[in-house]
Order: structure tokens, then C-alpha cells, then sequence
């Protein structure tokens, strides 16, 4: 007699621990929940991913498209996954046969049940209209030239503080020299810094990743460095005392000392080339590296008079003025080379003020930019944030006529709304 047939299969979705960075763009992104994580790991549940592959394109690394055909009754548990230090090998005809899976059949991711719905109501999610395509004129972008396996070494050439000294708050702007290595860089590019040591399991350190705060000729310019901006942690979320790894071991370092370093990473998240386009940027903290990038990288252009350059409009936001990275610099910006708002939650005795009271504030322009085909709009910081912003420039677009349905769909497929956040 034929053995019964199991048709209980599928493409079961995991992540490759040895490649990924722990970035969290993924499960930043996943619309159905599907992916989680530990100290350890990312992974995805089988019971939950939908195949909708949302998650691919946001990955900087490549780790997470990763298929395996599974029968279903053995797909691999969260629990294991979260203990992997490598993905486990595909399984052989034979070993699929010997669980009744016929070779011919076509393996389906398995679909998750739709969320239920208030009556009359849509939940609005910011993420989906974040762009994973490039401008069209966008530099060509160079990634995984060096994987966690791989790493390169470069050289700290400088390291100072970039917000206000005396403060409890600290940013430091580290300059990375790779000497005769190549590592070409973009603007909105990021790189993962390893840091030495073990963690409390007594296993090397993950990368962790950095935004590019330098243009693509280099902090210095015509050298093979680039500059990160770093933030020390020294609490959690909840207030609670913590020292960040990476952070603080990236702020204590020295001119001369030597660090591990992985990739670039990003493709998408990248500045347009062609003349006359506008940049509308919007950042939090740190998340302001790659709008420093772009804004000197027009700034060097404009210098060299070999760019017609368009608008450059930036809301930045911090705590305190004192907290906010590269305050100084940016005063020294001409007016007529780009517009700067700064928005300050936690100045004494001033009302609280966010990015995207700030833009309210600007309708008029924004309206303007958004029905403009050269617009760019570019969004960096807290994943607090992101759905702020998003739905001013959705609130923005209706009030000045326009049906943010379609502005919206058209950002994302042209490339013109970028959002990275953490």
C-alpha cells in the first residue's frame, strides 16, 4: 500500500543568528506580531508569520530571508531557535520522505488570522508606509563587504562629546580611520561595531549597530574614514541604572585604539542625487547621523558649486537644548542652505515640544513639499516617534486637500519616505 501522504507543510521563516546584528528592524516591522526575541536571538513564530514579507527589504544584513521545508507537526519551536548559534541544514529528500512529505509538493508559509477589528475602525500603522527602495537617483550602496564572521579593523582618530559638557546626558562623535582597507560608505549607510568581551552567557558580543554621520568623501574629507554618533547609556526605558555595552565602550575610546567593525549596511534609506530635490529630515537624538551626513554631504556640493541644490528643512528634537547633538555646528549653518527646527521636551518651564508639533507649525511648506515629485522625507530616532510623524504628514496632506491614501502609497513606491527607528 502508499503511505499516506502528510500535506501539513511549509516554508518555515527563520533568521540567520550568525549574520544577523540585532538591529530589531524586523520586529519593528513584522505587521502580525510574528517576530520576537531574546538575549540571545531574533526569531519568528511558525504559527504567526504570514509570509507577507514585509520584514525582507528593512533587514540591513540578509539575515532574515532564510526559508526551510518543514513539515509542520516539526517545525522548529521558538524555544529552539532562541538557543541556535547557526541555522540547522536543510532537510534531505529522504529525511522528508521518511516524515511523508512528497518531494513535489509546494511548501506555503502558513497564513495568521487577521487581527479583529473595532466595528468602523482601522488601525493606523506608520510602518507600512515606510519606503525599501532607494531614490531613484540615489548613489549605488556597497553592503556586507565585511559579515560578523569577518570583521574589519579601524582606527579612532577622534572622540569628543557633542552635547554640552557637564551634563548628565552624553553624545560623542567618534571618527573611525580604515587606513588602506576599502569601506565605502553612503550617506544613510550604517555600520556594526563589535565590542570585546562576553556577555553574561560567556559569549562574544553581538555587533551593534551605528548610523554614518559623515558624507561619503569622508569626515575628513578625500579620507578613508567616516564619523558615528554615540549616545551612553546609562539607564533603560524604565529610569533603571543600566551601562549599555557598546555605548559606553564606544565613548570611553581613545585616539589610536583599534575597534572591530562589520559591514555597511542599507540600501534603501539613502540620499537623492539629482539636482533640485528636497530633504525633509526628521530626527530624535542620535537619529540625527545620517541627516549630518546628507546635510554636509549638500553642504560640500554647494561649496564646490557643482550642485543645484533644493530645499534641506530639518526637525530635530531633544530633551534639552544641551542634550541636543551638534547644537553649536548647526547655528553656524547658513539660513538660505537649510531651514533647522528645533523642538525641546524637557526645557524648565517652556511646554513640552515634539518633532511633529514643530511640523504642524510649518503646514504651509509641508503641504507644498509633499505635492512635489522632488521631495524626500527622512525619518531617524525613537520608534516612539515614527507614528507621530507619520500621521502629522498624513494630517498635513488632508487639510491642504490632498488623500494621503495615495500620497502615502506614493512615497513608499518611489522612494521618498524613509523610516528608521529604534
Amino acid at each position: 500500500m502508499d503511505m499516506a501522504v502528510d500535506t501539513a507543510v511549509i516554508k518555515q521563516h527563520l533568521i540567520d543568528p550568525e549574520i544577523c546584528i540585532r538591529c530589531n528592524t524586523c520586529e519593528a516591522t513584522c505587521p502580525v506580531g510574528a517576530i520576537t526575541h531574546d538575549d540571545n536571538n531574533y526569531v519568528v513564530r511558525a504559527d504567526v508569520c504570514n509570509g507577507c514579507m514585509a520584514c525582507i527589504s528593512p533587514c540591513p544584513t540578509g539575515s532574515i530571508d532564510n526559508w526551510r521545508t518543514m513539515p509542520l507537526a516539526r517545525a522548529y519551536s521558538i524555544e529552539e531557535q532562541l538557543t541556535w548559534e547557526e541555522l540547522p541544514p536543510e532537510l534531505t529528500p529522504d529525511e522528508l520522505a521518511a516524515e511523508g512529505v512528497a518531494p513535489a509538493l509546494d511548501a506555503v508559509p502558513p497564513s495568521a488570522p487577521a487581527a479583529p477589528m473595532e466595528p468602523g475602525t482601522q488601525a493606523f500603522r506608520s510602518a507600512q508606509y515606510g519606503a525599501t527602495v532607494p531614490p531613484w537617483s540615489a548613489a549605488h550602496p556597497y553592503t556586507n563587504l565585511f559579515p560578523p564572521k569577518s570583521p574589519t579593523t579601524a582606527t579612532v582618530v577622534g572622540n569628543f562629546n557633542c552635547t554640552e559638557a557637564g551634563f548628565e546626558s552624553e553624545t560623542h562623535h567618534v571618527v573611525l580611520d580604515f587606513g588602506s582597507m576599502p569601506f565605502p560608505v553612503l550617506e544613510g549607510q550604517s555600520i556594526g561595531i563589535i565590542p570585546p568581551g562576553e556577555d553574561a552567557l560567556g559569549k562574544a558580543h553581538h555587533a551593534r549597530q551605528y548610523s554614518i554621520a559623515s558624507p561619503r568623501n569622508g569626515e575628513r574629507p578625500g579620507y578613508n574614514n567616516l564619523a558615528l554618533t554615540v549616545k551612553r547609556v546609562t539607564q533603560d526605558h524604565d529610569g533603571n541604572a543600566v551601562r549599555g555595552v557598546a555605548s559606553n565602550y564606544m565613548c570611553d575610546l581613545k585616539v589610536g585604539d583599534k575597534v572591530q567593525v562589520v559591514g555597511p549596511f542599507g540600501s534603501s534609506f539613502l540620499m537623492p542625487n539629482h539636482p533640485r530635490s528636497h530633504i525633509v529630515m526628521i530626527c530624535t537624538g542620535t537619529g540625527s547621523a545620517p541627516m549630518r551626513a546628507m546635510t554636509e554631504w549638500r553642504r560640500r556640493l554647494r561649496n564646490s558649486g557643482k550642485f543645484e541644490g533644493g530645499k534641506l528643512m530639518l526637525f530635530f528634537g531633544a530633551r534639552t537644548q544641551q542634550e541636543l547633538p551638534y547644537f553649536g555646528p548647526l547655528q553656524n549653518l547658513p539660513k538660505d542652505f537649510i531651514d533647522i527646527n528645533l523642538a525641546f521636551s524637557r526645557t524648565a518651564g517652556q511646554p513640552k515640544r515634539y518633532v511633529q508639533d514643530l511640523m504642524c507649525e510649518r503646514t504651509a511648506d509641508l503641504a507644498a513639499l509633499l505635492q512635489s515629485g522632488s521631495s524626500h522625507f527622512y525619518v531617524c530616532g525613537l520608534k516612539s516617534m515614527e507614528e507621530g510623524v507619520v500621521m502629522a504628514l498624513r494630517d498635513i496632506a488632508t487639510d491642504a486637500g490632498m488623500d494621503w491614501d495615495t500620497v502615502g502609497a506614493t512615497l513608499k513606491r518611489e522612494g521618498r519616505l524613509h523610516l528608521e527607528t529604534y
